[in-house]
C-alpha cells in the first residue's frame, strides 16, 4: 500500500510543470498501473510516466526516484493480490465525488489499454477481453457512445458497473497471466 506521504509526493509529481495541465491525477495513476499489472503488456516505469503526464519523454534529470517506488510498490501490490486469488480494491476518493475518482481511474485504464490494444485483444479472445472492458470502457468519459452515455447518465446503471470492475480486473489477469 501506499502511504498518504507517497501519494501526496507522486500527486506533486504528476501537477508539475510542464506536464501538469495534461496529466492524470492519483486515480488515473493508479488505473494506469493496474491495467499494466492486469494486462498483457507489463509497462516500464518510463512508459506509465510518459502515459500518466502526457510527456512526450521523461524528463532530463530521469524519473523521479519516488514515482518509479509508487509504481514499483503498487504494481507488486496488484500483482500478490491478484496472485492470492484476492480482488483489486481501487482507491475511494478521501473527499469530493467517488464518480469522479472513479471516472479517472477509469481512463487511466483505458489510456494504458489503448496505448498496447492490439496486444490486448490479440493475446486471447478478442470478445472476451472486449466484455471484460466494458465497465472500464463505459465509466471513462472518454467515447461519446450514446450507450455508454446512458449508463453514465443512471446512477443505478453507473454503479452496477463500477460494482463490476474488480470481478473484471480478476478475469483479465487470469485470462492474461493463468495457465492454461
Amino acid at each position: 500500500m501506499l502511504s498518504n506521504s507517497d501519494i501526496e509526493a507522486l500527486e506533486d509529481i504528476l501537477f508539475a510543470e510542464p506536464w501538469g495541465d495534461d496529466a492524470l491525477d492519483f486515480f488515473g495513476f493508479h488505473g494506469a498501473v493496474c491495467a499494466s499489472v492486469v494486462g498483457p503488456v507489463k509497462l516500464s516505469v518510463e512508459t506509465v510516466f510518459r502515459l500518466v503526464t502526457g510527456a512526450d519523454e521523461t524528463p532530463g534529470g530521469g524519473i523521479p526516484e519516488i514515482f518509479r517506488q509508487c509504481v514499483t510498490q503498487l504494481a507488486g501490490d496488484m500483482a500478490q493480490a491478484l496472485d492470492m486469488g484476492q480482488a483489486l480494491e481501487l482507491p475511494e476518493p478521501e473527499d469530493g465525488e467517488p464518480m469522479n475518482a472513479l471516472e479517472n481511474w477509469c481512463a487511466g485504464f483505458v489510456d494504458t489499454f489503448l496505448e498496447n490494444e492490439d496486444e490486448w485483444l490479440d493475446a486471447v479472445s478478442e470478445e472476451d477481453t472486449a466484455d471484460l472492458m466494458v465497465p472500464m470502457l463505459t465509466l471513462s468519459g472518454l467515447f461519446d457512445d450514446e450507450d455508454f452515455q446512458n449508463v453514465r447518465n443512471s446512477e443505478k446503471l453507473s454503479r452496477e458497473m463500477a460494482d463490476a470492475i474488480p470481478d473484471s480486473l480478476t478475469d483479465l489477469y487470469l485470462l492474461f497471466h493463468a495457465p492454461d
